[in-house]
């Protein structure tokens, strides 16, 4: 039996050990690869090649929504299952839009986690209980709605940018981080300011919030 190979992305080694063990004791699964941030989802991903990626939002240095996007786009034959505390519409309707066929709460059962990862490899969709139901129903906010078409206008780049901003980070943090200049780092925030009518460093962690680029519960330093 071929087992369906599957990385696991998520910051918590205590979560990510636990997640391992659960999947290891299924005869047709198999984890692959461990990530604790979302640029290291991506290039494990690119190396491993794994069928599926169980994918955390709330990853520093790139989140979970951005790293898929990046995985979708350089490997679409893997499939993501987005894994989150939260259901917050921004954060479904976000992980749908850019390619992610599942998306499970954290306090899933290991037999739904199982089943999601069979699931998404067949070819399909899967959501926790509460969130299809909301899906079905198509409740989506209207101002969910703008963040999604403001948060389109973004460049891969400029979201990888504004998460950095968001953490706290300084522009020579963040340029080294991306292994960009200062002055390009500048540049994007300015793009950024500009796209979003925003014009305050603490604007733009309050947008990273509420767009889903960042989780609140992300320990914020605002300047």
């Amino acid at each position: 039996m071929k087992r369906i190979t599957v990385l696991l992305a998520e910051d918590h080694m205590v979560v990510r050990e636990g997640f391992r063990k659960l999947l290891e004791a299924e005869d047709d699964l198999e984890v692959i690869g461990e990530a604790q941030t979302g640029r290291q989802a991506v290039e494990l991903t690119r190396k491993l090649r794994p069928m599926v990626v169980v994918m955390d939002i709330a990853m520093p240095l790139l989140n979970g929504l951005e790293a898929t996007r990046q995985i979708r786009k350089a490997i679409p034959a893997t499939k993501v299952v987005i894994l989150s505390a939260h259901s917050d519409d921004a954060y479904v309707d976000q992980a749908i839009a850019i390619g992610a066929v599942g998306f499970l709460l954290k306090q899933t059962s290991s037999h739904d986690l199982s089943k999601a990862i069979r699931e998404v490899q067949k070819g399909n969709t899967f959501f926790s209980p509460s969130i299809a139901k909301r899906l079905h129903d198509q409740r989506m906010p209207a101002n969910g709605v703008a963040l999604r078409k403001k948060v389109a206008r973004l460049s891969s780049r400029e979201l990888e940018v504004l998460q950095l901003i968001a953490e706290g980070k300084a522009n020579k943090q963040t340029a080294a981080e991306l292994g960009i200049s200062i002055k390009t780092v500048e540049k994007h925030r300015q793009n950024l300011m500009a796209k979003l009518n925003i014009h305050e460093i603490s604007g733009l962690t309050r947008y990273a919030i509420a767009a889903g680029i960042i989780e609140s519960s992300v320990q914020l330093t605002i300047r």
